[in-house]
């Protein structure tokens, strides 16, 4: 199918910024796209207009897409208790109140739910712009996952990896990634680094060295962003001056339209946009049979 999957080389590394960001400068072009996370886990959800709930992060990315949001977009909620309990909720429903069977879940009412939201969306829209959760090198989770590399196959989509260049060892973070991939390394055709303070022609030769090293196209360098609050997982964005507490509470649709716009615009002079379209339409790509 025609679309890309975002990736992180951690958890906050601004995959949901990115997505929705993409989402919103798809949908300026006139692209009918659809924002989609397999499996999110959060405490903050949303109700659709059927009463459906899922992920607030995915309910967002609907708007920026400007579309309604749906429990396709995200068809496996995990709603955490306590350390060591989650309720799942499947299709916007309540399924469980344990998460002890999770494992038999994942490969059975999980990922049929998984592959039949994907079929929806390769029928009814033009691209969709896949969001992964917290790393995909979690070798410990590979067997079980399905929510980064297992959805990158099933839905035979490229991926970009994000990095946050804040936080330090965004170079390391993203060589070890891609080294504990294995042969999911090859699905990934681009590399973005995120977060970045100050001048950015500072961080040219990282650039340098990065493609050199991987043989991985960087996409581009991100900077940090000072004024533009949307939910994220658990938390907000964080991004500039929110961890200072200068952001200003999105509290209005023209406010939060206003940010959607806003990355958009980020996005659109930090990227190579042209590059990121030729993922999201290959030539002959088709979906997949599911």
């Amino acid at each position: 199918m025609n679309g890309l999957m975002i990736q992180g080389t951690s958890s906050g590394a601004g995959k949901s910024f990115i997505t929705t960001g993409l989402c919103r400068h798809l949908s300026n072009m006139g692209i009918k796209v659809c924002p989609f996370k397999s499996q999110n886990m959060s405490t903050n959800s949303t109700l659709t207009h059927d009463g459906l709930e899922i992920a607030s992060a995915q309910a967002v990315q609907a708007q920026a897409a400007r579309l309604t949001p749906e429990a396709f977009m995200n068809p496996v909620l995990l709603k955490p208790r306590n350390d060591c309990s989650s309720e799942i909720v499947l299709n916007g429903k309540t399924f469980a109140h344990s998460m002890s069977e999770y494992r038999n879940f994942a490969q059975t009412e999980g990922i049929s739910a998984v592959r039949q939201a994907l079929a929806h969306i390769a029928g009814n829209f033009e691209a969709v712009i896949i969001e992964g959760a917290g790393s995909p090198a979690e070798i410990n989770l590979n067997a079980s996952e399905i929510v980064n590399m297992r959805i990158a196959r099933e839905a035979n989509v490229p991926v970009v990896l994000v990095a946050d260049v804040d936080r330090g060892g965004s170079l390391a973070a993203v060589v070890g990634t891609l080294a504990l991939l294995g042969d999911d390394r090859e699905r990934v055709k681009g590399i973005i680094y995120n977060m970045f303070r100050g001048d950015i022609s500072l961080f040219d030769d990282a650039v340098k060295w990065t493609e050199n090293y991987t043989g991985v196209k960087v996409l581009g360098v991100v900077p940090f962003v000072k004024g533009v609050k949307i939910p994220e997982e658990d938390s907000l964005i964080r991004r500039g001056a929110e961890i200072y507490g200068e952001h200003e509470t999105v509290s209005t649709l023209t406010d939060i339209d206003y940010a959607f716009d806003e990355i958009a615009r980020v996005l659109s002079d930090s990227l190579d946009i042209d590059y990121i379209l030729r993922l999201i339409h290959r030539e002959g790509t088709t979906p997949q049979q599911m």
